[in-house]
């Protein structure tokens, strides 16, 4: 596929990143124009389901930069940055979408020709990789809108803004979580969410029987069975018909008929 120009979007910060590739672009440092440059005023701004919806858009690979830890002109914006791409990426990987197609990268605003090689290295990469998928797969292309709802969930975005503090400052009671275990525990929340999203997204079309959902999650039948409970619960979930002795499901649709 060597015709293959990749579509990338650059998320970058206002005070140090955005500068960094201005420097570049005065300095006349080459680098690949497939990304698009959108400047924010921090790279703590840019949440993870807001990266998820420019993979849904149709974008090959996604680029965020920000300041070099420490250096962030709002004390620890970065800091946050780096637990959401770590969300991010594996919200990606649960969709089955491949994480290298994200990149965080720290650039100050003297570093054009860093810039430019981190640019040129991540368009080698995504070229790698191919085209994105996700518009020639619809299974994909589901499976990643289960992702983006549930990196809207609070409880994940509260597990993400949390980290530093608890494995730093620790908790009310001063007591430090382990990092791993912290990195544990956000990972099997993210996929709790996913799967409980991939479930909704499943049957907003069609009633599923709970081993129908399991088939197509790949999760064992009790586990799926446990996330109905607590979608029914929630009042996302109703009993549609019952076929025979099997009863199936159907996501509530707010505002829907």
């Amino acid at each position: 596929m060597s015709d293959f120009e990749p579509r990338i979007v650059g998320f970058l910060c206002n005070w140090c990143s955005y500068a960094g590739a201005d420097l570049a672009g005065v300095s006349r440092f080459q680098y690949p124009t497939n990304i698009r440059s959108i400047r924010v005023m921090c790279s703590t701004r840019v949440s993870p389901h807001l990266l998820l919806e420019v993979f849904k858009a149709g974008a090959d690979g996604v680029m965020v930069g920000g300041c070099h830890i420490g250096d962030c002109h709002y004390i620890t914006g970065n800091y946050y940055t780096e637990k959401r791409i770590m969300l991010t990426k594996e919200l990606l990987r649960l969709a089955g979408i491949e994480p290298d197609r994200l990149r965080l990268e720290w650039i100050s605003a003297s570093e054009g020709e860093r810039c430019a090689n981190v640019v040129a290295d991540f368009v080698k990469k995504v070229r790698e990789l191919g085209p994105s998928p996700i518009p020639r797969d619809s299974r994909l292309a589901l499976r990643l809108d289960a992702a983006t709802e549930a990196a809207k969930v609070f409880r994940l975005r509260l597990l993400s803004g949390k980290e530093i503090k608890l494995t730093g400052e620790g908790n009310a009671y001063g007591e430090k979580v382990d990092p791993e275990r912290f990195g544990n525990i956000l990972r099997n929340a993210a996929q709790e969410e996913f799967q409980r999203n991939l479930i909704l997204e499943l049957t907003k079309c069609s009633a599923l029987s709970v081993k129908e959902m399991a088939k197509e999650t790949g999760e064992a039948t009790d586990a799926t069975l446990e996330r109905v409970v607590a979608l029914r619960s929630k009042n996302l979930l109703a009993l549609s018909v019952v076929e025979g002795m099997t009863p199936k499901y159907k996501a509530i649709i707010v505002g829907g008929v």
